[in-house]
This record gives C-alpha cells, sequence and structure tokens, in this order.
C-alpha cells in the first residue's frame, strides 16, 4: 500500500468517526466480495463490474436504469447502416476525463479513446493487449468481438465508426455492456512513459459518475462524488465498498447502520429482514443460471452418456428447498424462464438415482472419483456453493461416484476454472448483462469461448450448436432469432455440457433511509441515483 493511500484511508476514517458535524453525505455499500481489479476489460464477474465499470466508467451507449433498453452514454446519437455493417456514434462534446495524482488529462474524452478501449482488447499487437501478464479478455473473445469488428474508424475527432465483417443484431446491447468500458488513451500514455502500466488497473481514471479514492485489500473501496460528472450528479459525496463475504456479517452492518445497502441475503434471514422495521426489501426474479459444468474434453465426462447420468444423479429440487429456502426454482435450459426465446417444450432430465447407476455402468463407468468446485463467494445464482456441492457430493455417493470438494479464492477460482485439462466438474452461473440469449448460449457455451480467453467452462464445442447461434446473430428477425435459439436449447439438453441446477429470485435489502436504488434486471449495483436521508 501507498503512503498516500494508508493517508487517504486514515483520513477517510477519521472522518466518519469524528464528533463534528460531517458536511459530505456518505453511503456505504456492504459488497460481498473484493473486485479482481479496476480495469472492467478482462474480468467477468458483476462483483468487479459494481466496483469499477458502473462508479468509474462510461460506455457509447447505457442500459436505461431498471431495464435492458439502450439509451445514449458517451455516445450522444447513432446511426446503423441498412445492410447492418456500419455503425456510426457521435460523440458527446466537453466530457472531462478524472485526474489523480500522477495524471492530468489536457484534453476532453475523444474518438481516440474509443478506439483504443476496443483495440487493445482485439489486437494482440497493441502494447496495452496483455499490459499486466496473463490477462486475457474473456468477454470480447467469447462475444466473438475478433472476428466480428472489421476495424473502428476515426472520422473526426467526435465521430467514430465501426465497420464489422457480418450483421450483428445484439451489437448496441454488447457495447453497452461493461467490458465496453471507454479507458483514457491519455491516461495509458503517461503511465506507459512512467512505467507504471499496472496501475491502469490498480488507479482507474474515467469519465464516470464517482472518482475512484482508494482501496485497502479485501476491507474498503472509497469513491468520492465526480466534480465534472457529463451526466447528472450524484446525490451523495462519498460511496463506501465495505467489503463484507459472509452474509450474516453484512446483515448485522445493516441493522447496526454501518452499511446502508447490501446484496445476497442469506435466504433463511429473509423473513428476519422483512420484519424489521428499519429496513426494507426490493426484490424481482433474476436474469440468472446456476449450473455444474464438466470438463467435456476430460474422461469420462467427454461422453454425453455420463453427463446426462450425473444429471439424472442430482437432486435438484433438494438444493432449491435446502440452499435457496424457496427462493428459486430449478433449471432445465441454459437460460432463465423470463428470457425471450426460453423454450418450456423441453423436458429436463428426471431425479433418478437408480436409472443413473444403470447408465454410468453401461458407459463403462465405476469406481469414478471427480472434484466438485465450490465458489468461496454468495452470487445471485448461488448463495451458498459449499452447501450445494455437499448436496450433490451425497447424491453421487448415491450413484458410486466419489466427490472432492475444492475452492479457491474467487479471483483464482475464476482463473483456474478456465485452465485447460481442468480437473472436475464447477459450480458457476451466470447473471444476464444485457438481455440478449447471445450473452448466456454465445458468452458460455459457444464453441470460440472454449478455448483460451473465453468463459466456456465446460470447454464444450458442438459445432452445430455454434453455427445456430452465429446465424441467430446475424439475423434482426426476432421470431427468426427465437426459433434459432430454441433449437440450440434442444442441442444443449441432449448433449448435457453442464447440470443445469437454478434460478434465483433476487432481494436486495437497504435502509428504510435508502432512496433512488433502482434493481437492475442485469443484477447490477449502481448508486448515482442513490441517496440516503440523515
Amino acid at each position: 500500500m501507498t503512503k498516500l493511500t494508508r493517508i487517504l484511508i486514515a483520513a477517510s476514517a477519521l472522518a466518519m468517526t469524528t464528533a463534528m458535524p460531517a458536511l459530505a453525505k456518505t453511503f456505504v455499500y456492504c459488497s460481498e466480495a473484493s473486485p479482481e481489479g479496476f480495469d472492467p476489460a478482462p474480468y467477468t464477474a458483476g462483483t468487479t463490474f459494481d466496483a469499477s465499470a458502473h462508479p468509474i466508467y462510461n460506455r457509447l451507449v447505457e442500459f436505461k436504469k431498471g431495464t435492458t433498453e439502450i439509451e445514449p452514454g458517451l455516445a450522444e446519437t447513432w446511426e446503423v447502416s441498412a445492410d447492418g455493417l456500419e455503425y456510426t456514434f457521435h460523440l458527446r462534446k466537453g466530457v472531462k476525463w478524472q485526474s489523480n495524482e500522477a495524471f492530468t488529462p489536457s484534453r476532453d474524452f475523444n474518438a481516440d479513446d474509443v478506439i483504443f478501449s476496443f483495440d487493445r482488447q482485439g489486437n494482440a499487437e497493441n502494447p496495452w493487449h496483455e499490459y499486466i501478464a496473463g490477462i486475457t479478455y474473456e468477454y470480447y473473445t467469447g462475444m466473438e468481438m475478433p472476428s466480428l469488428i472489421k476495424e473502428v474508424v476515426k472520422v473526426d475527432d467526435n465521430t467514430v465508426k465501426f465497420v464489422l465483417n457480418r450483421p450483428e443484431a445484439p451489437f448496441l446491447a454488447n457495447v453497452a455492456m461493461p467490458f465496453a468500458s471507454i479507458v483514457s488513451k491519455e491516461y495509458a500514455d503517461t503511465l506507459e512513459k512512467a512505467g507504471t502500466k499496472e496501475d491502469f488497473n490498480n488507479n482507474p481514471i474515467g469519465t464516470g459518475p464517482f472518482k475512484f479514492v482508494a482501496y485497502q485489500k479485501d476491507a474498503v473501496i472509497r469513491y468520492a462524488k465526480n466534480p465534472d460528472y457529463w451526466g447528472t450528479a450524484p446525490l451523495i459525496d462519498d460511496l463506501v465498498f465495505a467489503i463484507t463475504p459472509d452474509a450474516a456479517v453484512r446483515l448485522q452492518k445493516l441493522k447496526a447502520n454501518e452499511c446502508q445497502l447490501m446484496p445476497y441475503p442469506a435466504p433463511a434471514d429473509l423473513a428476519s429482514i422483512k420484519a424489521d422495521p428499519n429496513l426494507k426489501v426490493d426484490e424481482q426474479a433474476g436474469l440468472n443460471v446456476g449450473y455444474l459444468a464438466y470438463n467435456t474434453t476430460m474422461k469420462p465426462f467427454d461422453d454425453p452418456k455420463v453427463r446426462k447420468a450425473l444429471n439424472m444423479a442430482i437432486n435438484k429440487q433438494a438444493i432449491i428447498d435446502a440452499v435457496f429456502q424457496g427462493a428459486g426454482q430449478v433449471a432445465k435450459n441454459p437460460i432463465p424462464p423470463t428470457m425471450w426465446s426460453y423454450n418450456d417444450a423441453i423436458q429436463d432430465d428426471p431425479y433418478d438415482p437408480e436409472a443413473a447407476k444403470k447408465m454410468l455402468e453401461e458407459a463403462g463407468v465405476k469406481d469414478l472419483s471427480m472434484k466438485v468446485w465450490a465458489m468461496p463467494v454468495q452470487r445471485p445464482y448461488m448463495p451458498n456453493a459449499r452447501r450445494t456441492a455437499e448436496l450433490i457430493q451425497e447424491d453421487f455417493a448415491k450413484v458410486g461416484v466419489k466427490v472432492e470438494i475444492v475452492s479457491f479464492e474467487w479471483g483464482e477460482y475464476l482463473k483456474k476454472s478456465m485452465e485447460a485439462g481442468r480437473d472436475g466438474a464447477v459450480i458457476l452461473g451466470w447473471t444476464g448483462d444485457n438481455g440478449d440469449p447471445d450473452n448466456f448460449m454465445g458468452v458460455l457455451l459457444s464453441c470460440a469461448s472454449a478455448g483460451e480467453g473465453g468463459a466456456n467452462r465446460a470447454f464444450w464445442c458442438n459445432q452445430e450448436f455454434s453455427d445456430l447461434l452465429a446465424k441467430a446473430k446475424q439475423t434482426s428477425d426476432i421470431a427468426e432469432r427465437t426459433k434459432l435459439y430454441e433449437q440450440a436449447q434442444v442441442i444443449f439438453k441432449d448433449q448435457a455440457p453442464w447440470a443445469t441446477l437454478d434460478h434465483s429470485t433476487q432481494y436486495v435489502p437497504m435502509s428504510t433511509k435508502v432512496s433512488g436504488f433502482v434493481m437492475s434486471p442485469l443484477g447490477d449495483f449502481t448508486f448515482d441515483t442513490v441517496d440516503v436521508a440523515e
């Protein structure tokens, strides 16, 4: 930790505990985990986006609060060519970059920043492509951006044109996602000159509603209102993320008013939260799925019959009852029932241990030992992965399969679970980022996403499935797209690269003093419209 960081943290702590009346309005969010970094492009975790993309940065277009509708962001207007191959964005003028002790911008946001933000992810020759050893761009790769974007052309300082190799129906929704946050080229140049490129990820500069102040690893992140923000100014002066991995501790802090809002309450606590006169709870159906991903490249999990047999051994309803305590439903498809193109005609694999045992024997599998990976954090799609893994362990034991449960720190878990040759099946899940089925099926299950830099943790590549997705993305006809995604779900179910586990209901407890918080269907936590009564 730098001396400046220590001073900032100490000063902030003093300010919060002093007996003097506070002039600044502070909002504390009890977040569930530490961010992987503060550059949104190389990561996929919602925790990271909540701490980086949303407070600090902006995108060309953004999602309207509480919806998956597109609205202007750093681009005021845009046009799409008749053939769907050119998107021209007219950029907002006068947008100021933030500053810090190492950087004072000499110019406003412009087209160079947009080109740099995309080129560094897609161009392996860009000196910022791998500015930290081992960094990859899972989203950019998984959404096939390298083959989609032919070039990004600077028309003038305030106009940029994306030329595509093929039409892409969800393109605008895709560039509204956190990975497409616009970063400062001038800041990158300054850090390169100083030989401190890693600060791009540690000490971020954006155009968003809040400025980064300090991060005390695994403890607290501090932000201050950005005085130069181009949009509507936040109502709070200081934003604090108090990193609190344990749901019970988050609730204690909320009840003690040490924080004003928390994510992912334990399902068992919902009744007491609702009964507390000082608290209120927002809720909505989550746009999410929880799953167990087999490594389909490793024996015996390369055999769909084995995967099917294991799926039939899992009592999914028991997981919903024990882990979600009713705040969820059994999943049969890789997309949630609230998503358009959900194929309800598909029959789920029945829970049938006897049939599962028989299928494993027929496939020549006996004395199987395997690892089941359990996430160390609560996510909307999985409030307690350890307990879920224990239930799967018990279920698999009944069909003669021995399970060892393993876990890692969250950042390591995400990284290691995508390593080629990974041992075992991984509990993970997904909350939709843009309201499009491709955001689930393309990102998590396509061939493009099965290799290095992708997010396909089953390493499953089915060409027929991927061809259907590619075809669906190239038409803007919703009825045609729906038909194609429905067909893709049939293949998924037949081939069973995952055991689909659950779709959860999302709950957000907060103090009754809080106003202006809007739940996102995408599971984001944003605080630029939040106010808290004194």
